[in-house]
């Protein structure tokens, strides 16, 4: 059986840079308070890799969380972080439990980040038929954000994918 339409796709990462811009511009400029949908916010420090040797470490130590481990059986599964060529999009490939994460695009190594290492995260948890980037990738998705970079980023998150018309859930 083949997979469901994954129609939400570009919506999901038109969201997510605008998530990563605010990180971004709030490291840059050293002001963490954001204004997102009338709230104000204090975003929480996002993670960066220095290796794959780094993210590796990452992935494990996510894996090994109690309540990782509670709520989604395959986080017992092992996964390996590879590098991948050129400098598309980092993915995961379900067939080996494999995240491949370009180490750069240009002079920077956008995908060694927090955020990316979780998106393809709730790619491994993932039910085989389901789409891609459909509501429960997206639910599984903004809860280890939440939960590992912190509530206030799986705030920003939701806000923005339901801004994006991303289907939640």
């Amino acid at each position: 059986m083949s997979r469901a339409r994954d129609t939400q796709r570009s919506a999901v990462y038109d969201a997510e840079q605008l998530v990563r811009t605010m990180f971004d511009r709030a490291e840059e400029r050293d002001i963490r308070v954001v204004q997102v949908m009338g709230s104000q916010i204090t975003l929480p420090i996002e993670r960066k890799f220095a290796s794959l040797t780094s993210v590796q470490t990452y992935v494990d130590a996510v894996l090994a969380l109690d309540w990782v481990a509670a709520t989604w059986p395959d986080a017992g599964r092992v996964i390996t972080v590879r590098a991948r060529s050129g400098s598309g999009a980092a993915h995961y490939e379900p067939d080996t439990a494999t995240i491949a994460v370009p180490l750069h695009r240009g002079n920077q190594a956008w995908a060694l980040r927090e955020l990316v290492v979780l998106h393809e995260l709730a790619h491994h948890f993932a039910d085989e038929n389901e789409p891609q980037h459909g509501g429960a990738f997206v639910d599984r998705y903004i809860t280890l954000v939440g939960e590992i970079v912190g509530s206030e980023a799986g705030f920003v998150l939701r806000a923005m994918m339901a801004e994006s018309g991303v289907r939640i859930g």
